[in-house]
């Protein structure tokens, strides 16, 4: 895959889920913490200031912190299948 598309695409679903996010923190319905979450493991790949938010957030909550480790490689690793499926296409 592309490397540019490859961005644009993690940038639009990072910042769609933190609008997600930020729309279920007022609608009971959505867990809106968990997508803000969500989008910023995907934002941090691409922004310093989303990985130093997860950092600080890390050494804050630890047991949060590692989770976040967790999910950041599982979202690497699926993104970087997710490429290469598209490259043999």
């Amino acid at each position: 895959m592309n490397s540019h598309i490859k961005r644009v695409v993690i940038l639009i679903a990072g910042w769609s889920l933190i609008l997600l996010g930020v729309v279920g923190l007022f609608v009971p319905i959505l867990q809106g913490v968990l997508f803000i979450f969500v989008g910023l493991i995907l934002l941090s790949s691409e922004y310093v200031w989303a990985h130093q938010l997860l950092t600080r957030l890390g050494e804050r909550f630890p047991k949060t912190g590692h989770i976040a480790k967790e999910a950041a490689a599982k979202a690497a690793a699926w993104v970087r299948r997710f490429s290469r499926q598209r490259k043999t296409d």
